[in-house]
């Protein structure tokens, strides 16, 4: 499995929140890339990126630290954030996104997931965000009536192959993954997912990957490796038991 450190941009710097609350948000480098530069420095390999500004207004708004991310460090990155029309997907791209991560508009918008997945295949990854169980979409401040399995269903019989996965209810919190919930989201992926929500210890990390969940195949950690609860080098180890 990856690991893929977070870099969530909110007015040009690198911000973590709890719970999806804009206002419970901390500042943990200046720049973006002072974020990413630090990560590949300690040995990341992958990263993601999400625009919070992009994903409140609609539309990106941080392409240029995508590109300077991209452009000095040359780790592939998957970027998500507003990217709700087929520009603004292939202008992410453009800008040297591995993968485009949508939200909102995938479910909003069926013509248009249609149209981004005929286009640009398996670099399109669906964000299935959930509070309570439930979807939440516009970044994570209006919450659907559609549980998590559902929407992947519906989002796999339209061609989706690839998904990121957040809790937000333990977003922020240290607090550890729901391993019961993993297991049933990979009885339902047919693809591959990556989750994200909660990690605070590399133990955390270790029980993901001893659930030895063949389309599990990534796990999305912000907050603490910020806050050194483990290392980059420690966390790859831990998703990457011997054997």
């Amino acid at each position: 499995m990856i690991l893929y450190p977070a870099i969530d941009i909110a007015d040009g710097r690198a911000v973590r929140l709890v719970q999806g609350d804009f206002d419970a948000e901390t500042v943990y480098a200046d720049s973006p890339l002072q974020a990413a530069r630090a990560w590949a420095d300690a040995g990341a390999r992958h990263l993601h990126m999400v625009d919070l500004d992009g994903a409140r207004l609609g539309s990106p708004q941080n392409l240029d630290h995508l590109e300077r991310v991209v452009a000095e460090l040359g780790v592939p990155v998957q970027y998500g954030g507003g990217l709700r029309c087929v520009g603004a997907v292939a202008d992410a791209i453009a800008a040297g996104a591995t993968r485009a991560i949508l939200g909102t508009a995938a479910f909003a918008d069926g013509d248009f997931l249609d149209e981004v997945l005929a286009r640009f295949g398996e670099r399109i990854v669906v964000s299935i965000d959930t509070r309570g169980g439930l979807v939440s979409t516009a970044g994570w401040t209006q919450t659907t009536q559609l549980p998590a399995a559902a929407a992947i269903e519906q989002m796999q019989d339209r061609g989706v192959s690839r998904f990121v996965f957040t809790n937000v209810d333990k977003d922020g919190l240290l607090g550890g993954p729901d391993l019961d919930e993993v297991r049933e989201l990979g009885a339902v992926v047919r693809g591959r997912f990556m989750y994200s929500g909660g990690i605070g210890r590399r133990e955390d990390l270790a029980a993901l990957a001893g659930l030895r969940q063949p389309n599990l195949s990534g796990v999305i950690v912000g907050k603490a490796l910020y806050e050194r609860r483990f290392t980059v080098a420690e966390g790859i180890a831990a998703l990457s038991p011997p054997g």
